[in-house]
């Protein structure tokens, strides 16, 4: 695709910028895609920028990139990843008819080959991998908690029959979808709709004092609501279940098993660095080939990444 058809795109690319680290990890995800996309290499990205003012994002302005600026409603403001859903709704919004797939990224995820599984054509409405640990899934042989219940009840179900299994702990779970690296189809209106959801149990002040006090509750709230709204209003057949090679943990990547653990940075399609350092100075549990490696240690130094 030509610079010239980035209106036209079916594709568009989503990441968030809320702090200095954040940016910094935008620039070389823009720089992965741009580098290692192939097909899609040139698609547009958008970055919802949601602090504008203290983390300025103009150094990222360049040819098929557009800083969204972003002023999410007091409600969600400012609590965990409120502004991520505000600001993938005014992304469904904004996309013409000719987009397919939203692809949402975290900053601090690497684009190491075309993700063209991302793209979701006439037969998908969302790419989605499992969560990498339970962390506050349910169980699927056990009922609804309370925090889940109220999930549910959110998303006008009383329970969600599609299960999966997590990929480093494999516990087998209701339907809990890794929100760092998804692809919905915008006509099916599935982020407007999650931040309905979200911004409803934000403001439910006895959901919040109680099943959803804690940190853990909080942090991931966004995550189970989303999950539960692919789960129960997008149909199983249209819901494309991505490889482990998607949105790969190399933050967790010291408590995978061995049968699924990924052996070089080259083998993955991208890869999620949470919290570790990329810098290859400083990474000695995986492969990384010379040209790879290169391209990396050009784009980082000890000091930042």
């Amino acid at each position: 695709m030509q610079v010239s058809d980035y209106r036209q795109a079916p594709t568009v690319f989503l990441t968030r910028v809320s702090s200095i680290r954040e940016r910094d990890c935008a620039r070389i995800l823009i720089d992965s895609i741009r580098s290692f996309g192939g097909a899609m290499s040139d698609y547009p990205i958008k970055v919802l920028s949601s602090r504008p003012d203290m983390v300025p994002c103009d150094s990222l302005d360049a040819r098929g990139v557009e800083i969204v600026h972003l002023t999410a409603p007091e409600s969600v403001r400012e609590y965990e990843y409120g502004d991520k859903v505000y600001g993938c709704m005014v992304a469904e919004q904004s996309a013409g008819p000719h987009v397919r797939s939203l692809v949402y990224l975290t900053a601090d995820c690497l684009v190491l080959a075309p993700p063209l599984l991302f793209n979701l054509g006439a037969d998908w409405d969302a790419a989605v991998r499992p969560v990498h640990i339970r962390n506050v899934g349910l169980i699927s042989r056990e009922r609804p908690d309370d925090f889940w219940s109220k999930v549910y009840e959110a998303a006008g179900v009383s329970d969600v029959e599609r299960t999966v299994e997590s990929f480093v702990d494999r516990e087998r779970i209701r339907a809990y979808y890794n929100s760092a690296a998804f692809a919905v189809n915008p006509a099916a209106g599935i982020l407007r709709r999650w931040f309905e959801c979200f911004e409803k149990l934000v403001v439910d002040r006895n959901f919040q004092a109680g099943p959803c006090r804690d940190g853990r509750h909080r942090i991931f709230l966004h995550q189970a609501v989303l999950s539960t709204l692919i789960a129960t209003r997008l149909e199983s057949r249209r819901t494309r279940v991505l490889p482990e090679t998607y949105g790969y943990p190399y933050n967790l990547h010291a408590d995978v098993a061995p049968g699924r653990k990924a052996a070089a940075l080259d083998d993955l399609v991208c890869a999620i660095y949470h919290e570790r350092s990329i810098d290859p100075r400083e990474i000695d549990d995986i492969e990384i080939g010379p040209s790879l490696r290169e391209w990396i240690a050009s784009r980082v130094g000890p000091d930042r990444l």
